[in-house]
């Protein structure tokens, strides 16, 4: 006879029963039994495996399949719950799906179609033909959900007609889900990008980045279940993809470099080229995959866009093999969107703030410069003048030489990252410090300026100071005097360098020294390379953002240095005057 069309559930019978009830039938269905306890399990499993079954109760007669009967036997078959009830909510017949149904949940389907009958009657009369309404049943606490489809049906019963009402109950829990946690996600997206004028002003760049870093881990934990995941941002100048946060992966992530290319970048370089979202579930047999997670089994890699431009790409790993599905694609792409235009936004706040800066400075500058000259020509007329009187020449040359420091300190001012302030009170002390006398510094700073300054003020203090003027060589000397077992005091850096980024030469000196102090400094918070963000989950001693003090900065060395004395691990430092 085959395989059978449908399968008859008897409930409350023997196995053997069923058998015998089975070859009385005679006809292409499979018979399988089952104790009342057991119904709604059974039932459940046949559903799942999508099996057509009609369920037959004790007392209940066999089925003669009839032509109706066939048609009760078709409506059992779909994965949807169909009943007949009458006015007043009872149940006349139902079918396999809605007897497999939780009875308080049958019981609020039997009240809504009651409640609707009133609703069915007035829609019908006033429109003229048969209308539906449609109801949502569920429970918060189970996530299960079903919308109840309710209609006017027209039967016969003793001689007159009765008012019967039909139910359609369809599972939408999983769509319901689905659209749940994407709302979530799109909230999470808008939180991202909200930006609250108290805050900006609030917070300087680090603590900005800071918060929007745990902002982001946080949605990735609680609503995308990403537990190890790196976000890489493409680098306008050198092209490659830096490593911006990382999250639950190896240290060696950030030693990958990695550019946007087909070949010979793993996943992460081939979806910023293509800027298509890949999903490898077999990451060991995958020639593409270059591992940031150790004993990684699959990886997700989507992209960051604006607008039509791929900025970077969001790569999650999992260390379960088959990990990530078309619904977490989904998802990561949606939460990358937002991620995008996040990270785009703290930028441009930033960008904003430097030509603020440089036009106010540039305006002060240009409203000063009439007065100041004004002052200068007077005090030129009265020194002509004041040759008998030493003690006015002298106070007419102070204020000619604040005249002149004025327009220096507003054309540092106007300078912005190229410039430090308060240099001529820090260069004019020469006295030695305990706290930095004898200390091995090494400063890299791609501004002659800037690099000549701190050198000077730390020499006059008694530090041995290292300048470099790019990264590359800074990264170098690192490496060389860890090798022959001379590691320096401390390291003070720029962020923004045409070679290596700060984070590249923080990374350098930890690798080579694990317990130096390293200071960054970055022109009013422009972080393009998001060092910041990347040192400071690594213990970053601090940030400075030029124009700074240079005060600040002897502040920052000497808290770095007693930090640094009391560390355990670290080398003596050597107490002589250079």
């Amino acid at each position: 006879m085959g395989e059978p069309a449908y399968t008859i559930l008897i409930v409350g019978t023997s196995e053997r029963e069923a058998s015998d009830l089975g070859q009385q039938i005679g006809v292409n269905a499979g018979v399988v039994s089952c104790a009342p306890d057991q119904a709604y399990a059974m039932a459940q499993s046949l559903r799942d495996r999508q099996v057509p079954f009609v369920v037959v109760h004790p007392g209940h007669p066999m089925p003669e399949f009839s032509e109706m009967d066939r048609a009760y036997a078709l409506l059992d078959a779909v994965n949807e719950g169909v009943c007949l009830l009458s006015a007043d909510g009872a149940i006349i017949w139902a079918n396999a799906f809605f007897r497999t149904l939780d009875p308080s949940l049958g019981e609020r389907i039997r009240n809504a179609s009651r409640d609707s009958l009133a609703w069915l009657h007035e829609q019908r009369e006033r429109r003229g033909r048969h209308t539906t309404r449609s109801v949502e049943i569920g429970d918060e606490d189970s996530e299960q959900w079903f919308e109840v489809v309710i209609s006017l049906a027209q039967g016969q019963g003793a001689g007159v007609t009765d008012t019967r009402l039909v139910a359609v109950i369809r599972d939408v829990s999983e769509p319901r889900r689905l659209e749940r946690k994407m709302s979530a996600i799109e909230q999470a997206g808008r939180d991202l990008v909200s930006i609250d004028p108290e805050f900006v002003r609030s917070k300087n760049a680090m603590e900005r980045l800071s918060v929007l870093e745990g902002r982001i881990i946080e949605t990735a934990h609680k609503l995308l279940n990403f537990d190890h995941f790196a976000i890489r941002l493409i680098n306008d100048k050198t092209g490659k993809l830096e490593l911006v946060i990382s999250e639950g992966l190896s240290p060696q992530a950030a030693e990958l470099d990695l550019y946007p290319s087909r070949q010979g970048n793993g996943i992460a370089g081939f979806v910023a080229s293509t800027g298509i979202s890949e999903i490898s579930n077999d990451a060991a047999h995958d020639a593409r995959f270059l591992p940031c997670l150790q004993g990684a089994s699959s990886a997700m890699v989507v992209p960051l866009r604006l607008h039509d431009r791929v900025i970077g790409v969001l790569d999650v790993e999992s260390l379960r093999p088959g990990a990530f599905n078309e619904e977490d694609r989904r998802f990561a792409e949606h939460f990358a969107r937002h991620l995008a235009m996040a990270l785009r936004v703290l930028d441009l706040l930033v960008i904003e703030r430097c030509e603020t800066n440089a036009t106010v400075s540039g305006r002060m500058q240009g409203e000063l410069r009439e007065p100041l000259d004004d002052i200068a020509d007077i005090v030129e007329q009265m020194r002509e003048t004041a040759d008998q009187d030493p003690a006015l020449a002298a106070r007419l040359a102070r204020i000619a030489c604040d005249v002149d420091s004025i327009r220096d300190r507003m054309r540092r001012v106007a300078e912005g990252p190229r410039a430090l302030l308060g240099v001529e009170r820090a260069m004019s002390s020469t006295e030695q410090e305990p706290l930095i006398q004898g200390r091995n510094v090494l400063v890299a700073d791609d501004e002659p300026a800037v690099r000549r300054v701190i050198a000077d003020v730390l020499r006059n203090r008694g530090a041995k100071v290292e300048a470099c003027d790019n990264g590359a060589t800074a990264i170098e000397r690192l490496r060389a005097a860890a090798a022959v077992e001379q590691p320096y005091d401390l390291v003070i850096s720029d962020i923004k360098m045409p070679d290596r980024n700060g984070y590249e030469v923080f990374s350098a000196a930890r690798a080579a020294m694990p317990n130096v102090p390293v200071i960054l400094m970055t022109g009013f918070g422009y972080d393009p390379s998001h060092s910041i963000v990347r040192a400071s989950q690594e213990g970053l001693q601090c940030v400075l953002f030029k124009p700074f003090q240079v005060e600040r900065l002897l502040e920052e060395v000497r808290s770095a240095m007693r930090k640094y004395d009391d560390s355990d691990q670290k080398p003596k430092p050597n107490h002589q005057p250079v």
